[in-house]
């Protein structure tokens, strides 16, 4: 841990009469003394010192950084699987849509579901955006978004893309969000006759998901599936 060097006070009633009449080429000095006698009386005001001081900033640093630039959630189920497992711990980018640009079809979010998944915080994966027609399913039993097939199984492991068939066209500054594992996980198509229809709205979105960063065994950034990079953008129309 670092230490700070004490900065040594003379003790006025030391110095000679002629250094107690203030000079104008000593006025600097005085400053930098009287900022010096400032610092260490708040320092002996707080128990522990510069040490507290030190430990002060580092928790507003910390409070700081998850409320405005990335925070750790926990994963509580196996709804996105084998991806995220149970007990994962996911860091989540906080500015990635603050910059410029909306979440993307699959991107893995994070979003408040109150009132329309349930209580708290959740983690699926994007499927549709403002203006997607997402329709389950094609002939060969995959996923339909504006027209064109996506081929979901690089993530799906062996998963259905839904065991319930749906047509849906998301509204505008909404999303329409799916679980990697979809035998396991209850949303958008569970919520299509829910208040809001199963969409997520964006402003509801707390961040994108980055990183795997708990287990350490499991370290690894989360990627964006390139499996919808070939889906034309919507205007609702395409079947």
């Amino acid at each position: 841990m670092d230490t700070e060097a004490q900065h040594p006070e003379r003790d006025r009633s030391s110095l000679p009469a002629a250094e107690e009449s203030p000079r104008p080429r000593e006025g600097g000095e005085r400053s930098r003394f009287a900022v010096v006698r400032g610092f260490q009386r708040s320092r002996d005001w707080l128990p522990g010192g510069s040490f507290t001081l030190t430990g002060v900033a580092c928790v507003l640093f910390l409070l700081l950084t998850t409320l405005f630039v990335a925070q750790p959630f926990q994963i509580p189920s196996s709804s996105m699987e084998p991806g995220l497992r149970i007990g994962d711990r996911v860091l989540v980018n906080k500015l990635a849509y603050r910059l410029g640009g909306g979440p993307a079809r699959g991107d893995v979010v994070v979003f408040d579901g109150t009132e329309r998944f349930g209580d708290g915080h959740f983690v699926k994966r994007v499927a549709g955006v403002g203006g997607d027609r997402v329709v389950c399913c094609d002939r060969d039993g995959r996923l339909r978004i504006n027209g064109r097939s996506v081929d979901e199984s690089g993530f799906l492991d062996g998963d259905a893309p839904s065991a319930v068939p749906f047509d849906v066209v998301v509204p505008d500054g909404k999303l329409f969000v799916l679980g990697d594992h979809r035998a396991a996980s209850s949303d958008s198509r569970d919520h299509l006759g829910s208040p809001g229809g199963g969409m997520v709205p964006v402003e509801d979105v707390t961040g994108r998901a980055d990183w795997i960063v708990w287990p350490a065994g499991r370290w690894t950034r989360i990627e964006r599936s390139g499996a919808y990079g070939g889906v034309p953008a919507g205007d609702g129309t395409h079947g």
